[in-house]
């Protein structure tokens, strides 16, 4: 939940309740990351994670970048915003973020958007650190496995935000597999760990991942309408208001297919949007900006996985003392011959 959904009290609230809180590095300095680390240590002494953004390789079609500049002039002057410089940067800031992280440790880091090298994952497991990477294919979940990391997180098609496909290209834009049915893929082609990731709100659907071959569950929508999170009011009320109430996958906010709330920015450059990550990211910063700061939700990302209808206005630590009771009703019913209530 890159882009200041992930703060540091969100990520305190879910540890000190008993959950692995995480923060979200995306998108952020090395600096501003370090400061966020020292800031969620002084809020909870128990584990929490960091999570990385991959560098991208180089594949984005600079004449399509142009053709899509030109498309958003019209939202540039709306929202009286230049549009930004697509090549602000590529990298992320992610060697400057790993020598960080190694210099001082944190309990557990996760990557997005690939599979760091074995010398990246051998550096923490040096300092004590352990790896968890996204994958949303057997595939690639063999890749993570093979790369050395701890577990792999299998992120289901449901999942809001970004997908965490390894390479992305215009082939994967309608495609991706339920997360039950990659759970059981992965489970089946790899021997570490699987975190199940994508739509879930409820204790009762953590139950039938776990049941389904899934050693933990990792939600992201279920946490953004609580008091901790940094996501704009807005973007909370979006989640459950019944104008919102279909979600897709898009590249218009960010040229990297991502699900969100269906609004008018999606349903009018979407189709057009190219494979250009982060170009179009960088691009369409100031838009989403000037939306967000104009409280218009039509303009805004509004990141939220299949079951964002679900969302339950709690505090966090009291959302994962909800969730622990409702897996715990789950496994009973099960059990026991009845179905989870």
């Amino acid at each position: 939940m890159a882009g200041g959904v992930s703060v540091p009290q969100l990520a305190a609230a879910v540890s000190e309740a008993g959950g692995l809180g995480f923060l979200a590095a995306g998108y952020k300095t090395a600096d501003g990351m370090y400061q966020e680390i020292k800031q969620l240590r002084g809020l909870t002494g128990r584990p929490f994670g960091v999570n990385l953004f991959m560098p991208q390789p180089e594949y984005a079609d600079r004449a399509a970048v142009e053709v899509y500049a030109h498309q958003l002039a019209g939202e540039a002057a709306w929202y009286e915003t230049d549009l930004g410089d697509p090549d602000s940067g590529r990298d992320d800031g992610y060697d400057a973020k790993l020598a960080v992280l190694v210099e001082d440790p944190v309990p557990v880091v996760s990557f997005h958007f690939g599979v760091p090298s074995r010398e990246v994952i051998d550096s923490l497991h040096r300092v004590g650190t352990s790896v968890l990477v996204t994958a949303t294919t057997a595939e690639e979940a063999l890749a993570v496995a093979r790369a050395g990391a701890d577990a792999v997180i299998a992120q289901g098609v449901e999942a809001g935000g970004h997908q965490g496909t390894h390479r992305d290209n215009a082939e994967n834009d309608d495609s991706g597999l339920g997360l039950l049915s990659l759970v059981a893929q992965v489970r089946e082609t790899v021997d570490i760990p699987v975190v199940a990731a994508g739509g879930i709100m409820r204790g009762s659907q953590i139950a039938a991942v776990l049941a389904a071959g899934a050693s933990a569950a990792q939600l992201g929508t279920a946490f953004l309408v609580t008091p901790e999170s940094g996501a704009a009011d807005v973007h909370k009320q979006a989640l459950t208001n019944p104008l919102f109430s279909r979600t897709a996958l898009t590249r218009a906010f960010s040229g990297r297919p991502a699900r969100g709330l269906v609004n008018r920015f999606m349903r009018e450059h979407g189709p057009y949007a190219p494979a250009a990550y982060p170009e179009v990211h960088h691009l369409t910063s100031p838009l989403r900006k000037a939306a967000a700061k104009g409280a218009d939700a039509q303009g805004m990302a509004l990141w939220a996985g299949q079951g964002h209808r679900m969302a339950r206005d709690l505090p966090a630590g009291q959302l994962v003392e909800v969730l622990a009771a409702e897996l715990a009703d789950a496994r009973t019913a099960l059990s026991t011959g009845g179905g989870p209530r």
